[in-house]
């Protein structure tokens, strides 16, 4: 298994796939410039989920996500998938699979930055709520990628859909949002908090789920894929 996933990663992003979890550095390096020369305010624990450790981990999500399916359309290899032992779905799980745990090195680089640097704020709360928003963003590119049946026209769309979600800034206050942050209610009755939290995490776990079936279920219709 481990031999399927370290072939998947360099499917996706080369021979130096390793490196790709080092992008959140990156990132809270330019906030960190930001803070410094002034044109950021002090960053807040609730400012930790979806801003500093959520953006790179949705961007690098949202850059596998199309590839796990789409890239192989895009480099014309699509068709030898359908030939795999075992059906196409063992090569797009390994793919999904490296996905995930690139991601998840990224929230673990990401995380005791922010926690050092930036602002304190509750680990584990705040890490899941990140985890969820980037594994909300790798399904969806993956499924427009495979609707789309392109690279570029999944990045397009997931861009545009998200785009349309930070317009929204009180989707993280909602509890339906992948990207629902429990800190922004302050002052909510601590029971209707932790219903709030299950039925957000539960939710968007089946969300997630139903998109990986509809976009397996998609993409193994060959003569569709295929065609054009």
């Amino acid at each position: 298994m481990i031999i399927v996933i370290r072939l998947s990663a360099t499917l996706l992003a080369g021979q130096r796939f390793w490196l790709l979890p080092l992008a959140p550095a990156l990132w809270l390096a330019l906030q960190a410039i930001l803070l410094v020369s002034g044109r950021l305010p002090t960053p807040e624990p609730v400012s930790a989920q979806n801003t500093l450790i959520g953006v790179p981990a949705m961007a690098l999500a949202a850059f596998l996500g199309v590839r796990i399916i789409a890239g192989e359309m895009d480099e014309r290899c699509l068709e030898i998938a359908y030939t795999i032992p075992g059906g196409a779905r063992r090569v797009w799980f390994g793919k999904l699979i490296a996905s995930s745990l690139l991601v998840l090195a990224s929230l673990a680089l990401a995380a005791p930055l922010t926690f050092v640097f930036f602002t304190p704020f509750p680990v584990a709360q705040t890490v899941y709520g990140a985890a969820q928003g980037a594994a909300f963003c790798l399904t969806v590119a993956m499924g427009l990628g495979t609707l789309f049946r392109s690279e570029a026209g999944g990045a397009l769309g997931t861009v545009t859909l998200l785009g349309l979600i930070a317009t929204r800034g009180g989707l993280t206050q909602t509890r339906i949002s992948p990207f629902w942050n429990p800190l922004t209610l302050q002052g909510a009755d601590p029971d209707q908090l932790i219903a709030m939290a299950i039925q957000n995490r539960i939710g968007t776990a089946l969300v997630i789920a139903a998109i990986v079936a509809l976009t397996f279920a998609r993409a193994e219709l060959r003569e569709k894929m295929l065609s054009g």
